[in-house]
């Protein structure tokens, strides 16, 4: 399990044709149609209620679908999903538990060897080689609440990259995250993405969309409160970040956009 290259399959990493995802019968985000390649980077960029996690989840098979198919990988969400890496939000893990950073790493590995499986020596190569990649090599004996922030995001991703996924769902991963751990991040997103995987990335930062990215699906929120989000683009970085779609996304005819970076004329919470 040392070999980190994923060789693609010259297929789609998603596909959703007019689907809708959402949770107790009431629709979060809908009118959902796109073809994501294999080995594409995308940015998924869209203000609170766009329905951005609901998405990921729906990915994940673990919010309904209410209309349309999805397929992952060529598979139903709940087949794909021991080829799927995900790395939540931060404020959606616990941190009491008293488990070292090796331990949650291999977490990665209960998927498929369950959580009393033997994991073999390829196993553990494979828990130290995602260690090493995200820089904690020095924390590995470390308890995961004594971390900060920004390296328990490293050692969570790390324990989404130790099964080498095929595809990477990273949820608002470079929230409060201080300098260096969010170039850290982005370089090894952009990494990720070289080395054949797809990367689906939740954040409303859109210059990590040119940093780290190779498409961009922008989701609107609903005009009314407790409307469905819905697509406002999607398409390579040149074709679907424009300021048109991006103020359309946000409702905020103050975003605008130059050749290097994306600023707002005022403050926008963009979550």
């Amino acid at each position: 399990m040392s070999d980190t290259g994923v060789t693609g399959h010259g297929g789609a990493a998603l596909h959703l044709a007019g689907a809708a995802f959402g949770y107790g019968g009431v629709t979060r985000v809908e009118d959902l149609d796109l073809v994501v390649p294999e080995g594409a980077a995308v940015a998924l960029i869209g203000p609170n209620g766009s329905g951005k996690s609901t998405l990921l989840r729906g990915i994940l098979g673990l919010a309904d679908l209410t209309a349309g198919s999805v397929r992952v990988l060529g598979e139903t969400p709940e087949a794909a999903r021991r080829s799927v890496g995900t790395l939540p939000q931060s404020d959606a893990r616990d941190t009491s538990l008293p488990v070292t950073v090796r331990t949650v790493v291999t977490m990665g590995l209960y998927r498929e060897a369950g959580p009393f499986g033997r994991i073999g020596r390829g196993g553990r190569e494979a828990v130290q080689h995602a260690i090493d990649l995200v820089g904690l090599s020095a924390f590995a004996g470390r308890l995961f609440g004594e971390l900060s922030g920004g390296q328990q995001q490293r050692a969570i991703l790390a324990r989404a990259l130790a099964s080498h996924p095929r595809l990477l769902l990273l949820d608002e991963p470079f929230n409060g995250l201080d300098r260096e751990n969010r170039e850290m991040l982005l370089d090894l997103v952009a990494r990720q993405r070289d080395e054949g995987r797809t990367v689906i990335v939740s954040t409303h930062d859109l210059e990590i969309a040119k940093a780290a990215c190779t498409h961009v699906l922008l989701l609107a929120s609903g005009h009314e409160p407790g409307e469905p989000g819905h697509p406002a683009a999607f398409g390579t970085l040149a074709d679907a970040l424009t300021l048109d779609a991006v103020q359309h996304a946000f409702h905020d005819s103050t975003v605008e956009i130059d050749e290097h970076t994306v600023t707002t004329t005022r403050e926008v919470d963009a979550q």
